[in-house]
């Protein structure tokens, strides 16, 4: 069975809730996903979520940055998730690790990343994720 983590804004629970859905009917093993932290425990519980979702990172055979439309953005990527995809490309590039990574949409130009992500596209290190590749 294929590992995936998906990757995202938690703000965007209904969202995270269809990829979940999606990815379960695919048979994958979700090794983690965007979660919402409790406000009164965020600074408590933050450093374990990290610590967990790297740690599925480096053990997931897809990575799916669900980067979907927010504030207004389409392809929005925000930092959290700039830094996780950074994190899969370099796994694959320094660790020889095979991971498969996509992303939902081409981000915007308005997203600060887009030349980062755009150059990776180029490179075939990132795929955007398309109907005929879903498994």
């Amino acid at each position: 069975m294929k590992k995936v983590v998906i990757s995202g804004s938690s703000k965007l629970q209904d969202r995270v809730n269809y990829w979940l859905d999606y990815f379960k009917n695919k048979k994958y093993d979700i090794l983690d996903y965007p979660k919402l932290i409790e406000q009164e425990n965020y600074m408590k519980d933050l450093p374990i979520v990290y610590k967990n979702f790297y740690t599925a990172l480096e053990n997931t055979d897809v990575f799916f940055l669900m980067n979907e439309e927010k504030n207004g953005i389409k392809g929005y990527i925000g930092a959290s998730a700039i830094a996780e995809l950074t994190y899969v490309v370099i796994l694959n590039l320094i660790h020889n690790k095979n991971i498969d990574i996509y992303i939902l949409n081409m981000p915007s130009e308005e997203v600060s990343s887009y030349d980062e992500v755009k150059f990776w596209l180029d490179k075939g290190w990132v795929k955007i994720f398309k109907e005929e590749q879903k498994q």
